[in-house]
């Protein structure tokens, strides 16, 4: 089946919430990298990593400078590496999640993968342990980049899966899920589709005055949300 259609999903708070997992996470990064306790953690929501790293250290009275991103992020990595019982244990996957994944790998000529301001490394473990992984294909998903930001990260992938699969994807029928007003505006900015989910910091209104194309409240009503799929993808 020819493959003309990218549908990429936000990963924290529209697909998954680790929340504890991941300031356990930064608490031990903080540590390693500092050598102090973190008292305070930067919000996460809609932001890249880069960005909650050094306003996390900011907040904690750590003088920055480019090194820190670096060292900070391998910290991370490995503070997540050795939590994959925890996400099992104390993260969950959102309700409509799982299903939702199955039903749109169902839709014609689709291409599922995520696009995330995370780590790709910690992205992959909150899925795989949760079992979200299988129908999404992660080789041509969108992550953190320090160089980038996730309007480019969307474009990034949409040529990625474009080249995988050997076809055309258009920007129009490209579609973000997700739960953030800084993730619409990302979208915007690639041209593509934006599918907006309340089960984040911001609400249904919230998020349909920033411009996202639909808006449900959750996943749990599959049928509405591969609807919306299908008609904001649909050549």
């Amino acid at each position: 089946m020819r493959r003309h259609r990218l549908v990429l999903w936000n990963v924290d708070l529209t697909l998954v919430d680790a929340g504890r997992v991941s300031r356990e996470a930064y608490a031990e990064a903080f540590r390693e990298v500092t050598g102090a306790a973190m008292v305070r953690m930067a919000p996460q929501a809609g932001r890249t990593e880069s960005e909650v790293v050094f306003e996390t250290l900011a907040f904690n009275g750590v003088v920055t400078d480019d090194d820190h991103l670096d060292a900070f992020t391998a910290a991370l990595e490995r503070a997540f590496a050795v939590r994959r019982d925890k996400v099992r244990a104390h993260a969950r996957a959102l309700p409509g999640a799982a299903e939702a994944l199955e039903a749109a790998a169902r839709l014609p000529g689709a291409v599922q993968s995520v696009l995330t301001g995370s780590l790709e490394a910690t992205a992959r473990i909150k899925l795989a342990e949760l079992g979200l992984d299988r129908h999404l294909d992660l080789s041509v998903g969108g992550y953190f980049s320090p160089v980038y930001p996730k309007g480019a990260t969307i474009e990034t992938s949409r040529i990625k899966a474009a080249a995988a699969y050997k076809t055309t994807i258009a920007e129009s029928a490209t579609v973000l899920v997700a739960d953030h007003p800084l993730d619409v505006r990302a979208a915007q900015i690639a041209r593509a589709r934006c599918l907006g989910v309340a089960t984040g910091a911001a609400t249904e209104t919230e998020l349909r005055a920033a411009g996202a194309d639909e808006v449900v409240p959750t996943l749990a009503d599959t049928r509405a949300v591969i609807a919306a799929l299908d008609r904001l993808t649909r050549p």
